[in-house]
């Protein structure tokens, strides 16, 4: 049987005694597109903070690859191929594009030469659709190139699994049209993806599993065909007349 490549056992986070999460378990495995949803306050950003190294779990443990990783540094948890985006997008302003994703291959792979992490960047901005940028400062890019920046900077890290935080926030019909497109194109080269999204649209069509956490605490873990007809879901955040109509609109 295969080591999970990321698994929660009863993880628990508080801040000041409220629960942010509370005995969250999961598994995740390797080449799995997976969905984090839930309401505003629910605990998915936290979760993602938890299992990066930004906060230890107050209680419960986190192993990556048959490793326990719970209470590692964030840059311990990077070196073993997690990253992640983040909700707001903040790029190295004064620095150019290819230098941004520079700062990712020598923080995050094993490349040790500016010529090597300048070729790598390369790459990755050829795959992310930015190399025409390459030498133009972050600070010029519109909101939609700095997400497909941020993309490349985790992609920089060589990550095995790859964390998005509302990577669609902002974008209007088009860009998040492309930013699927990309999103599929990273999970087709083996990385395991977990999008934390608003857009239930986008989860709907691109996951294969959706997870849902409600008030810190795993309600449920199942298809989109599955999470669209789970009460407590419905009950939680999708709402009777969104589920009806998704149901309706693929039956």
């Amino acid at each position: 049987m295969s080591v999970p490549l990321l698994e929660l056992s009863h993880v628990t986070r508080s801040f000041g005694g409220v629960h942010a999460t509370r005995d969250v378990s999961l598994t995740l495995k390797q080449g799995e597109v997976i969905g984090l949803i839930g309401p505003n306050g629910a605990g998915k950003s936290t979760l993602v903070n938890v299992i990066t190294g930004v906060h230890p779990p107050s209680s419960g443990q986190i192993m990556h690859n048959g490793e326990r990783i719970d209470g590692m540094k964030p840059f311990q948890v990077a070196a073993r191929g997690i990253a992640r985006t983040f909700q707001v997008v903040q790029p190295f302003p004064a620095m150019t594009v290819i230098e941004n994703v520079m700062a990712g291959s020598l923080f995050g792979s094993r490349i040790r030469s500016m010529s090597q992490a300048r070729e790598a960047a390369a790459e990755h901005l050829r795959f992310t659709g930015l190399l025409t940028l390459a030498e133009r400062p972050a600070s010029e890019l519109t909101l939609a190139n700095r997400k497909r920046l941020e993309l490349a900077k985790s992609l920089a890290m060589s990550p095995k699994l790859l964390m998005l935080d509302e990577v669609n926030a902002g974008l209007n019909t088009a860009e998040v049209d492309q930013a699927l497109e990309l999103i599929r194109k990273i999970a087709a080269t083996g990385v395991t993806v977990l999008i934390i999204e608003h857009l239930l649209k986008v989860v709907l069509t691109l996951c294969s599993r959706v997870i849902v956490l409600h008030h810190g605490e795993l309600i449920a873990d199942d298809t989109p065909s599955n999470i669209v007809r789970n009460e407590a879901v419905i009950k939680a955040y999708l709402g009777a007349r969104f589920a009806e109509k998704y149901r309706d609109s693929h039956e």
